[in-house]
């Protein structure tokens, strides 16, 4: 997905300087669509030389040089011939999935400390998401089409973490099994 495409759908959303853009991307999409600062206003120049975005003086009196963002009509053209186009999913790329075939390979490589690791930072990303659920889809709340499709998200990145999860505490009790030694005992390798 083009960066592009990411940052109109933000700005679809709200009208926004590339600070608040910035900040707001960092908070939502930025979960499953990365992306620098620096990447984000490289990229609303190139927006506006193509006519998809254009931009005026922040109404702060001058008092700095922030743009405000808004979507034209040809930029909500191109991200709805964008939307209708289909592409293919995203494929698993991680390198511990090649270290565990090594491992398969050549024997104990110690690999518990990074599942262990990958175990922790799931968890983590898994307990944000939860939170962000709770403190914006409450339960007794009845959603807008919008917020339900937000929800539903979020939802998919729930449910990926928990995944991760159950993985990897598997993986870890599989070395477990067939290495005779304890997940917290072995040591960094």
């Amino acid at each position: 997905m083009p960066l592009a495409h990411a940052l109109m759908t933000s700005l679809m959303e709200k009208s926004s300087s590339g600070y608040d853009l910035a900040r707001r991307f960092d908070k939502s999409i930025g979960f499953f669509w990365h992306a620098s600062h620096q990447q984000i206003y490289r990229e609303l120049a190139r927006m506006e030389a193509s006519g998809w975005i254009d931009s005026m003086a922040a109404p702060d009196g001058g008092r700095t040089r922030k743009r405000v963002y808004r979507v034209l009509d040809a930029g909500r053209d191109e991200l709805l011939h964008w939307a209708a186009t289909p592409t293919a999913p995203a494929d698993l790329r991680d390198d511990l999935m090649v270290r565990l075939r090594a491992d398969a390979a050549i024997g104990p490589l110690g690999l518990q400390p990074e599942l262990r690791r990958r175990v922790a930072l799931h968890a983590q990303k898994l307990a944000a998401y939860r939170a962000i659920e709770a403190r914006d889809f409450p339960a007794d709340e009845t959603l807008t089409r919008a917020a339900a499709l937000q929800r539903h998200i979020l939802l998919l990145g729930v449910r990926y973490e928990q995944g991760w999860l159950d993985w990897a505490r598997e993986a870890l009790a599989l070395l477990e099994t067939w290495d005779g030694v304890a997940a917290s005992d072995v040591s960094s390798a």
